[in-house]
């Protein structure tokens, strides 16, 4: 007889730390080059991306609602960010992403998690385009080693120079072929690495030969700046400071729009990851406050703001974590790495890690959720395309409010849908117009159009047994033709009480179970 023994609590356990353990790994690799990537692009020195890289994995992860989701700094706020540098300096940016982070710890403590949710995707996904192009167009000036312009257009429409100077009198011709050959080597790592490596990612080999390229050619690039003690980089919110932004309204409108879009990007990227595994699922009221506690941290010490980060909470599923142990020891490493290492980091070439923002502004952009969205709808991808085109003609927070303005009016129009059918009826002169749906002030030039249309005379009958709703304008509207209508010898016919019970102080239960029974 045979036994077969199942593995122990203990050896799993075991088994589990070794695979937090080696996640952790190479969900820090990842994260190094974007942490400081992230931050130049937003406009502020790399060891506030480092530290909001720090804080995400040690403390949220240690708190987080979701167990492998990994937070840090994200390209998605990396526009916000910039903007708010460039109108109010670097100072501000500590107490809004303070008040930002208050706001996301009372949101989830209220259990408001799953209302950020309601957003739909395609404004979610128009937003992080419309981000995406704008570090195309930022990134592009940074890897000729130039100052990125205030506004996408203005960098989009200076690029022709930067390219025809580097050709002419070569400004910034080696940063650019540094960067442009970061982004090819990403490129080439991805589709041919070998399936033993397939855990080692394209950045960090990207950022590592282009760091021995220009040590060894000593190439006159610039090249990360990074404190000799991380501490020295830590720009401390005293109450002075946040006392002081309540006085320009704009920063507590960008606190709001911090708090709402790092919301939203964290929750539907814990909904993604919770697809691509089989474990503990997000609690959501829990992971906004966690993030909402991170965010605080940030912000008191003058850090980027974080986001539950996509590409590197994949990157911790498909390298096998367990639990949330690899999110807090992916942090240890980096204040370790951070600690001990500084000199390695400033060795870095900013065009390369401009190259390597490059390379996820394209995949922010994703043509191909394009066609996955109008699967479901031409109009889901109107929503998109508007959200996008909205935040680089204006600004983020312009984008997606038009973004979800656009998205209610559809809905609207959709739950207004009113089909009208006129014929005539059994006597001469008789007509009856059926209406089916729903009767609202959207619907009045259509209603009206064929109320003109009647001709003298007309004895008009109104069908309403599969009117569901009217409102009061177009109640207003038969009433109006209806006084009016003896004067051309007309009249309407209709069930007055019938018709005003379907409004919006009338019972529309009632009615409505009489008309679907």
């Amino acid at each position: 007889m045979s036994v077969t023994a199942n593995a122990t609590p203990a050896s799993a356990a075991k088994g589990g730390l070794l695979a937090d353990f080696l996640a952790s790994i190479v969900v820090f690799l990842v994260a190094v080059p974007l942490c400081m990537g992230i931050a130049i692009a937003s406009g502020v020195p790399p060891a506030a991306g480092l530290i909001s890289g720090i804080i995400g994995g040690i403390i949220v992860g240690s708190i987080a609602g979701s167990p492998l989701l990994v937070s840090g700094p994200a390209a998605g706020l990396a526009v916000l960010v910039f903007e708010l540098v460039q109108a109010h300096g670097i100072v501000a940016l500590g107490p809004v992403v303070l008040l930002a982070g208050l706001i996301q710890v009372g949101a989830g403590l209220t259990g408001l998690g799953m209302y950020f949710r309601m957003v739909s995707p395609a404004v979610v996904n128009g937003m992080l385009a419309g981000i995406g192009i704008l570090i195309i167009a930022s990134q592009l000036h940074v890897m000729f080693d130039a100052k990125p312009l205030p506004t996408g257009f203005q960098n989009f429409f200076a690029a022709p120079k930067l390219v025809f100077n580097a050709f002419t009198n070569g400004a910034g011709a080696q940063a650019a072929l540094l960067g442009l050959a970061t982004i090819a080597m990403i490129l080439v790592w991805d589709k041919l690495r070998p399936a033993q490596l397939k855990l080692l990612p394209g950045v960090l080999i990207a950022i590592i030969v282009a760091t021995v390229i220009a040590e060894s050619m000593q190439l006159t690039v610039n090249r990360v700046t990074l404190p000799d003690n991380l501490v020295a980089g830590i720009d401390w919110v005293t109450p002075t400071k946040m006392l002081g932004m309540f006085a320009t309204p704009s920063l507590l409108v960008s606190a709001m729009a911090f708090a709402f879009i790092a919301s939203a990007e964290t929750l539907l990227s814990a909904a993604a990851v919770d697809r691509m595994h089989d474990g503990q699922r997000t609690k959501y009221s829990r992971e906004l406050t966690a993030q909402g506690v991170g965010n605080a941290l940030c912000g008191l010490v003058g850090a980027l703001p974080m986001t539950g980060v996509i590409v590197r909470s994949a990157a911790n599923v498909q390298a096998g974590a367990k639990s949330r142990l690899s999110t807090i020891l992916h942090g240890s490493w980096i204040l370790a790495f951070v600690m001990l290492l500084p000199w390695l980091l400033r060795l870095a070439p900013i065009s390369a890690l401009a190259g390597i923002l490059v390379y996820t502004g394209f995949k922010m952009v994703k043509p191909s959720q394009i066609k996955e969205l109008a699967e479901y709808g031409r109009g889901n991808v109107a929503v998109y395309a508007l959200t996008a085109l909205t935040i680089v003609a204006t600004d983020l927070l312009m984008g997606v409010m038009v973004g979800i303005g656009f998205a209610l009016l559809r809905l609207a129009l959709r739950s207004a849908r009113l089909h009208l059918n006129l014929k005539n009826g059994e006597e001469p002169g008789a007509k009856t117009l059926r209406m089916v749906g729903f009767a609202t002030f959207l619907n009045i030039p259509w209603i009206a159009k064929i109320l003109d249309e009647i001709p003298p005379g007309t004895q008009l009958t109104l069908d309403i047994d599969r009117l569901r709703h009217v409102d009061y304008a177009v109640l207003v509207l038969l009433q109006d033709w209806a006084r009016m209508a003896p004067v051309s010898q007309s009249a309407l016919i209709v069930d007055w009480a019938l018709l005003k019970s379907r409004s919006e102080g009338g019972d529309e239960r009632r009615e409505l179970v009489q008309v679907t029974a």
